[in-house]
């Protein structure tokens, strides 16, 4: 039996639901402009989602929701990125040219933001790298209410297929970097950590973030 359902046999009416419900607006999304033209789709990356070949329509979530990883602080798995700091992950620069991303090393790489108090998360948008069309490797994104991820840890996105990054086997399909960034409905989960992994990509061994927002709000 689904909510609704419930709620009508408990004496609620639909007007009533429909009254309860939040406003939901299209989130405040400023995209970077784009550093190439078309979607170049690679030929030798298994599971790849199918590019939509228009522009995104815009994302509704509840009147109000912000971007709450903007400025917080970032840690990582490499605390010494090749190019760049952690620091620039959140910082609201989000252009993509050269002096604007960070370089992980090769391998499996995290960072982790820290919302510095607990928000109901509605979306998250992560933007790797603008200067050309890749496919990122075993991306996963967790939240969890502690920094080292040991209590309520849930998996919001995977698409690592065969457990390459050791966080389990996610369904997820890869996808080609554009400008949009790679929205992902979080569906309003409650947490104060957020972490994100990678393991290079089509393109090259390293890692890059050129920004990742998390749309939502912050708990009272």
């Amino acid at each position: 039996m689904n909510f609704f359902r419930m709620a009508l046999l408990a004496g609620l009416t639909a007007a009533t639901l429909a009254a309860q419900a939040p406003k939901l607006e299209p989130l405040p999304v400023s995209l970077p402009k784009p550093l190439f033209e078309g979607t170049p789709v690679p030929t030798n990356v298994p599971n790849l989602e199918k590019p939509l070949g228009r522009p995104r329509p815009p994302f509704l979530a509840p009147a109000g929701a912000v971007n709450v990883a903007l400025k917080k602080p970032v840690s990582g798995s490499d605390s010494d990125p090749v190019i760049g700091n952690l620091d620039m992950i959140t910082d609201g620069n989000k252009a993509g040219t050269d002096g604007s991303f960070v370089e992980l090393k090769p391998g499996a790489q995290s960072v982790v933001i820290d919302l510095e108090s607990k928000c109901a998360i509605y979306a998250v948008l992560v933007w790797h790298y603008l200067k050309e069309a890749r496919a990122y490797a075993d991306v996963v994104v967790q939240v969890a209410d502690d920094p080292d991820f040991i209590a309520s840890v849930r998996t919001i996105f995977n698409n690592d297929s065969d457990n390459a990054a050791g966080l389990g086997i996610g369904k997820d399909l890869r996808y080609v970097e554009t400008a949009e960034g790679k929205l992902i409905d979080a569906r309003g989960v409650e947490a104060r950590y957020i972490r994100f992994v990678s393991n290079g990509s089509d393109k090259t061994k390293a890692n890059h973030y050129v920004e990742i927002e998390v749309f939502g709000k912050a708990g009272k």
